[in-house]
């Protein structure tokens, strides 16, 4: 890595890199792991002290972790706390639904694991230590571009010494939906839409309290359990825009309405005390038109804001930076990458992106459109999902969506 220098013209410490990651999330932090593997000097840029973010997507699904197995990593990470899970079932009115069942998937790890994301996000850094390549710089909050001409060259960021200023061959855009980097190089987003938005909170667990149900819908409500070992994480879906509506019938009402769709949690909720307990998070589905400049990559949900729906976030971002690797990676210990080259990353993961997208979109017409309506009556479970139930193959179907996605990547970038 090349040592700090000054910059007499700015005034500003200027750092030399080949690589300027912004964003230490799953996208950002895979891909530093990658590149400094390969031996392309890299720095990572988390605005944050540490990783430690509630209400992050927790689920780490079997292409994840053969990627973890490809490159010698997942013994020491199934070592890490989590759950396990292989069987999804979904409650509609009185009705139970196996949803998607990964015992069916022929791969070496099919099940999800559910881990604080940013258990994954410190292990990543600690493995990457090793790589003298890689530095990780936290509190660092990458603020503007740098330009050379119509060449992305680097960033500014404002850390606790000082702005600073890093000069690198790529910048990688990996700073989420909100992307700080994206905005600066005004590139256009086309926005998707989606119906609904999520109230995100924990519940207390017993010991002995387990279920296996995932999803439990019902006529104008539906909310999404999961088991996390001493406590539940629980996403109670609203239509969009509705939260102050929720909120002005009272946070009494809201857990009454909890309890009696999940009477599991009916102890539990008492954790629930404000609503400083209640989390929104604001849905959204969207995607770049064009993820980059010359110079200049976006991946993850820089690139592609993605819909709860099957929990497949994370692992979407994790593809992506293992695709960049794959296919930069050893062009960058040369020199820097050409716009050819940079395009190639999105004509390999646009298409897994937008079938991914158009299930989520599906999936968002078709039950929770409809199941957020108000209405009289139980629910009834929809024809696909009574099928899907009836035909146990077609749930290894649904967990191969869920659980490997759209062409799964593997690891052929080089180690050095």
């Amino acid at each position: 890595m090349d040592t700090a220098m000054p910059d007499l013209s700015t005034s500003l410490r200027t750092i030399s890199t080949r690589c300027c990651i912004v964003g230490g999330g799953p996208a950002g932090m895979m891909l530093g792991y990658l590149l400094g593997r390969a031996g392309v000097e890299t720095i990572v840029l988390e605005k944050h002290a540490d990783f430690f973010r509630d209400f992050r997507g927790d689920t780490v699904h079997p292409s994840t972790l053969q990627v973890m197995d490809e490159l010698g990593l997942i013994d020491g990470f199934l070592q890490l706390p989590h759950q396990q899970i292989q069987k999804m079932d979904g409650q509609f009115g009185g009705s139970s639904i196996r949803i998607s069942d990964l015992s069916r998937l022929k791969a070496k790890y099919p099940f999800i694991a559910f881990m604080p994301q940013w258990d994954f996000l410190n292990f990543l850094r600690e493995r990457g230590k090793r790589f003298a390549a890689l530095k990780v710089m936290m509190n660092a909050n990458a603020t503007d571009l740098v330009w050379s001409g119509d060449r992305v060259a680097g960033v500014r960021a404002d850390t606790p010494e000082g702005e600073i200023e890093i000069r690198a061959d790529l910048t990688v855009a990996c700073d989420g939906r909100h992307s700080t980097v994206r905005d600066k190089a005004a590139l256009e987003v086309e926005e998707i839409g989606a119906p609904m938005d999520v109230l995100w909170f924990r519940a207390g667990k017993a010991a002995n309290e387990s279920e296996s149900v995932f999803a439990r819908i019902e006529t104008g409500k539906m909310m999404v359990t999961f088991d996390r070992g001493d406590y539940w994480q629980c996403a109670y879906v609203i239509s969009k825009g509705e939260f102050d509506a929720v909120k002005a019938r009272g946070l009494s009402a809201l857990r009454d309405d909890i309890v009696r769709m999940a009477p599991v949690l009916k102890a539990g909720i008492a954790e629930v005390k404000d609503w400083d307990d209640v989390k929104l998070l604001t849905v959204a589905i969207n995607r770049l038109k064009r993820w980059t400049r010359p110079g200049l990559l976006c991946i993850g949900d820089a690139a592609h804001a993605m819909s709860p729906v099957g929990g497949v976030g994370v692992n979407l971002a994790v593809q992506d930076a293992v695709a960049t690797a794959n296919l930069l990676a050893a062009k960058l210990v040369k020199g820097p990458p050409t716009e050819k080259d940079l395009d190639a990353v999105q004509g390999r993961r646009e298409f897994p992106v937008r079938m991914t997208q158009r299930m989520q979109v599906v999936v968002q017409n078709n039950l929770i459109s409809v199941a957020l309506k108000p209405g009289e009556g139980p629910l009834k479970p929809p024809l696909f999902a009574r099928v899907i139930n009836a035909v146990p193959w077609l749930q290894g179907v649904t967990a191969r969506f869920i659980g490997l996605g759209v062409r799964p990547e593997h690891v052929h970038s080089p180690e050095a």
